[in-house]
This record gives C-alpha cells, structure tokens and sequence, in this order.
C-alpha cells in the first residue's frame, strides 16, 4: 500500500465515528490553546515594546536617578539617593568627550496648555531641555525652528509642540508664532515636532518642549532631578561610552570605591532585560500548564484508540487476511493518532491567537502571531500522536488474523 492510501482510510475512520473524533480532538485544543493565547499575548507587548524603543535615539541612554519599570513608574525608589542636576550634566559634558550629544532634560506631568478659549485635557508633559536633548531624543521639528543656545541662556519663553495639541488647539489655522499659555506661562510656538512611534497603542506626543532655563524659572531649579541623555558616536563605541560615564558619574556625584551607584542607568538593552524578567516566568508557566493539559489529552487519545482497535478487530483480520503487512497496520493507526493531534492543534492555535489578540487589543498594543510557539506548538502536537498513538497501534498490527476473524 502507498502511504496516501493509508491517509485516506485514516481520515475514512476519523470520519466514521465524528463524535469521538471530535471529543479527542477537543483536549488537544484545550493544551494548545492555554500556550498560544498566553504566547500571542505577550508577543503583542514585546512588539509594542520593540517599536517604543525609539524613545531613546540609536546608541543613546539615559542616566537617571531611579530604576524605572516598563510603563514608567519607578520600581524602587531611594529616598538617601541625591537628585541628579544640571550642573552635573554640564561636568558630564565637559568630560565625557567620546560622546556625541550630551542632553539634559527635567520634567512636569499632568498640565494644562490653552489658547484662546481652547484647552487640552490635563494629560500634557512638559519637558525643559537643551538643545542636545534634542538629538539625543531624536526629536526632530517638522515645521518651524529649533532652539537656539541664546534661548537655554536667555530663558525664553518659546516652546515646540506635538501634532495633538496642534490638532486640538489649531485645527485650523498654523500654530507657528502663536502663543499659548502652558501652566499659566504665556509661550510663543516656535516649532512642531514630528509624530513619535506610539508605545502600547498611546501616544507619546502629549508634550511641550521648553528650554530647560524656563523650565526652571517655572518649576524650581531643585527639587526635581535630572536625566542626563547620552548618545555615543556610534553602536561600536557604545558600550566603551557607557562604561567611562559611569565612571565620570561616580567621581562627580562623589560616590566612594565599593559602593553601589547612586544613580541608574537606562537603554533601550536595560528595557529589554525588564520585559525578558517578566515574560519568561509568565512564559515557562504557560508551557507547563499546556504539557500538563498535553498529556491529559494524549492519555484520552490512547483511551480512544484502544477502544477503537477492540471495536474495529474484526476489520482488522479481514485486512490481514487479504495480506496487510503488519507495518500498514501500525503506520494506519499511527497516522489517526496524528491527525487527531493536529486537528486540535491547529483549532487550539487559531483560537489562541484570535482570543489572544482580541485580549490584547485590551492594552492597545498591536496585532501579532507569534509563529515560533505555533511551530513548538505543532511540533509538540506531533510528538503527542506518535507517543501516545504508539501502543495502540502496535497492539493492532500484532493482532492475530484468526483470532480477530472469530471476534464477536
């Protein structure tokens, strides 16, 4: 016999008896699908966060003065630690000469920016820079100008926006030259920023950018610490530029041989080291849950074939009788259990990633198919069959024809 041939009587039998095959089915599917859902979900986030790492420029980090975690809030917070400052910034920048654009930046959340009778919700981030913060941002203006180092000396009361608040306070008519009053402060519009990759499905746009002079005349000079933004002169030089401002940091901030750092440093690396730390628990979890359920099934699918070689023993002779090889036998049975497998498998995988990406709509993040655990996933539904489809179809192929032509 040619092994289509066998593929066809297998699907024949499968076909047979559909409520059997079905409910054989119906464990699989439970095993793959408790994986991929998880799986799709997780790699919904893991893309949006690959596409938020724009954030911080190519060969760019930041030194702050708290670990942060994915999504913005601190994960720890030092009270002993000092607030990084401006000044530390400029020493950086003096010495730290292997960089390219040293950047300092101070932030306030949460603030009103009006004009005329408009007004944006109380969502918008004000950001008070220099103008290597610019670079090093890799904010880029769109429309009008950039700032100028006489406007970081002279403190003035200029501004960059993003498209939303254009869009909400100028819907129609140009901004450039206007001004607006952010947090009570009347600033003229110089420029606008282009659009930035959204991370987590929102928007990173929600900002004005100040020099960092008004910033302070605004806010207080201390109090609030600063992030200092360095971009290196290239991914070779990368590692080597973190390295030695580290070392510039500990010696300007004063902190003693032994001792930990007092400030943390940040990249688009340290990011994706979070997301690993909190994925691969979430992920080795899922795996197990879904072998457990695996094998639950494969037990069923064994049940089930052994039920199906008793009732189907007397076929079984008569094949024999007209001389099926024992190896047909085998490979019949051995291909039912595989294709049960399969079935479910495929059905698991196809529900795991619609429900999958339906939950992750939830958090905004985009569509995704997480191909590597859909090949896992197949392959471990192959491997299911042949383990558990194994014994029942030896115990088929050794049945003696004249024993199964005589069963009742």
């Amino acid at each position: 016999m040619k092994l289509n041939q066998i593929l066809i009587i297998s699907l024949q039998s499968l076909k047979s008896n559909r409520l059997r095959t079905a409910l054989t089915i119906l464990g699989v599917v439970v095993g793959i699908f408790s994986i991929i859902v998880i799986m799709t979900i997780l790699t919904m986030l893991q893309n949006s966060i690959d596409e938020g790492l724009s954030s911080l420029s190519k060969n760019t980090f930041q030194i702050q003065k708290n670990d942060n975690v994915i999504g913005g809030g601190p994960r720890m917070r030092d009270r002993s630690r000092k607030d990084i400052t401006v000044e530390e910034g400029e020493r950086l920048k003096d010495m730290l000469t292997q960089a390219k654009y040293i950047g300092v930046e101070q932030w306030q959340f949460g603030i009103v920016v009006k004009y005329g009778n408009k007004e944006t919700n109380p969502n918008i981030s004000v950001a008070g820079i220099n103008t290597d913060a610019m670079r090093t941002n890799d904010w880029n203006v769109q429309e009008g100008r950039d700032f100028r180092e006489s406007d970081i000396n002279h403190s003035a009361n200029v501004c960059l926006i993003f498209q939303p608040i254009v869009e909400k306070l100028f819907p129609n008519s140009n901004p450039i030259g206007k001004e607006i009053r952010v947090d009570g402060r009347t600033m003229r519009v110089i420029g606008i920023i282009e659009p930035q990759t959204a991370l987590f499905g929102q928007s990173r746009d929600n900002y004005v950018i100040v020099p960092i002079t008004t910033w302070q005349s605004m806010y207080g000079k201390y109090g609030r610490s600063v992030n200092i933004t360095v971009m290196s002169q290239s991914k070779d030089d990368y590692n080597q530029v973190i390295e030695t401002a580290t070392g510039y940091m500990r010696t300007i901030r004063k902190v003693a041989p032994g001792e930990p750092n007092d400030f943390y440093i940040f990249s688009n690396e340290s990011m994706i080291e979070q997301t690993d730390q909190i994925t691969g628990p979430i992920k080795l979890i899922a795996l197990a849950i879904s072998l457990i359920a695996l094998i639950a099934a494969g037990v069923g699918i064994m049940n089930i074939m052994l039920v199906s070689v008793t009732e189907r023993t007397r076929e079984i002779g008569i094949r024999k009788a007209l001389g099926a090889r024992k190896l047909w036998i085998l490979i019949q049975f051995l291909f039912e259990a595989i294709i049960l497998c399969l079935l479910g498998g495929i059905l698991g995988i196809l529900i795991g990633v619609g429900i999958g990406n339906f939950a992750g709509s939830f958090l905004n993040a985009q569509t995704a198919v997480p191909w590597d655990w859909v090949l896992i996933g197949l392959t471990i539904c192959v491997a299911v069959g042949v383990i558990f489809g194994t014994y029942p179809a030896y115990k088929a192929s050794n049945l003696d024809p004249i024993e199964a032509l005589r069963y009742e």
